[in-house]
């Protein structure tokens, strides 16, 4: 049982997401090492899996470059999620395992139902498809003879829901984007040929390059897509001072010095993602707060946490406005009192984001 300090955990999870330094310098080593880099179109300041891209690579990323490696077929998305497509024999099982070939949760048994019952228009879309692809959603139709029906966000979207199963199951995949649109093709002319890794071994390997993405965890944490939601015996357990429980722990990262720099977060970067081990690890109270009304926003639309070292210190409300040209800072809120050269670190941190997007920074 290792037992660990908040802050040599901090440290390890920091090391672990490629946030220390000194900066990695090739992009699919990044995305290798991370597994995968949630997509979310926002663009307050930039998209997400930009600024996470740049929050590692620095200028030796350019905007642009993620979209590239997917054209270029070294990247695929899967469930929002961009990874290499090196990584496509330990997702194949999985995909399989969506079409029936082998023992669901009671939740994953009614929606492989619900694609049966709307097997018509799962085969229309695969013919339009094969005649026509890649296509954006708009010009696919919805024929589902059962719509689709939940209490949130996807009720009434049947056909987003069911192009999200077919690439699941490894029948669709996302080809590119035309702007914000995806672009949807058959996988077969998508991926690559490749071997399938046998479900039980890809999904221990998986787990094994998660924890080793994280550097600790939680045997369960957040449920993020293409991920394992239980890690279960890899690693090695640990307990960290002023936490409940038990963790895993990938002790490759006991070895080592920590040398720490500035960085400007997106809000779904992993260090930050799982809210409760942020809260756990870091003490930080953070929440993505666009769906809210602004008049209960506390720290703005889409708010950057700051990572100081191994400790995260406040978060800046920022915006892109590209008619104007500027990067235009709202506000910076200190979580703790920023020092003289935290402050410097961050404006300078705020420099360089701007001199990166081709804009000049301003304050409102």
């Amino acid at each position: 049982m290792h037992r660990l300090t908040r802050a040599r955990a901090r440290r390890i999870a920091v090391r672990a997401q490629l946030l220390s330094a000194p900066r990695p310098r090739e992009l699919l080593d990044v995305l290798r090492h991370l597994t995968l880099i949630q997509v979310e179109p926002t663009a307050a300041v930039v998209p997400s899996a930009e600024l996470v891209a740049w929050s590692r690579l620095g200028n030796a990323y350019r905007v642009g470059d993620l979209d590239e490696a997917v054209s270029a077929g070294r990247l695929v998305e899967l469930e929002a999620g961009l990874q290499p497509v090196d990584d496509l024999p330990l997702h194949r099982a999985e995909m399989e395992l969506w079409r029936g070939t082998g023992p669901m949760q009671p939740w994953q048994e009614e929606t492989r139902d619900w694609v049966a019952v709307n097997d018509d228009a799962r085969r229309e879309i695969l013919a339009i498809l094969y005649d026509d692809g890649p296509l954006p959603t708009s010009a696919l139709p919805d024929a589902t003879l059962v719509p689709w029906e939940s209490s949130g966000w996807n009720n009434n979207r049947s056909l987003r829901v069911l192009l999200h199963q077919l690439v699941r199951r490894g029948e669709v995949a996302l080809a590119g984007r035309d702007g914000r649109d995806p672009l949807w093709d058959l996988a077969e002319r998508v991926y690559p040929d490749g071997p399938t890794v046998p479900l039980e071994e890809a999904m221990r390997i998986r787990s094994s390059r998660q924890l080793h993405s994280l550097g600790l965890a939680r045997v369960r944490g957040v449920k993020t897509p293409r991920e394992p939601h239980d890690l279960g015996p890899v690693g090695e357990p640990a307990v960290v001072e002023g936490t409940k429980g038990q963790w895993r722990l990938d002790p490759s990262y006991l070895d080592g010095s920590f040398r720490g720099r500035t960085v400007l977060l997106s809000p779904l970067d992993r260090l930050v993602f799982d809210r409760e081990r942020m809260a756990d690890l870091f003490e930080f109270d953070y929440q993505l707060e666009m769906y809210k009304p602004v008049a209960k926003r506390r720290w703005g639309y889409w708010a950057m946490p700051v990572l100081h070292g191994d400790r995260l210190v406040g978060k800046v409300d920022a915006t892109a406005d590209r008619r104007a040209g500027v990067l235009r800072v709202g506000a910076i809120h200190e979580d703790v009192p920023f020092t003289a050269a935290m402050s410097t670190e961050v404006a300078a941190e705020l420099d360089r984001l701007a001199r990166w997007l081709g804009l000049d920074l301003a304050g409102d």
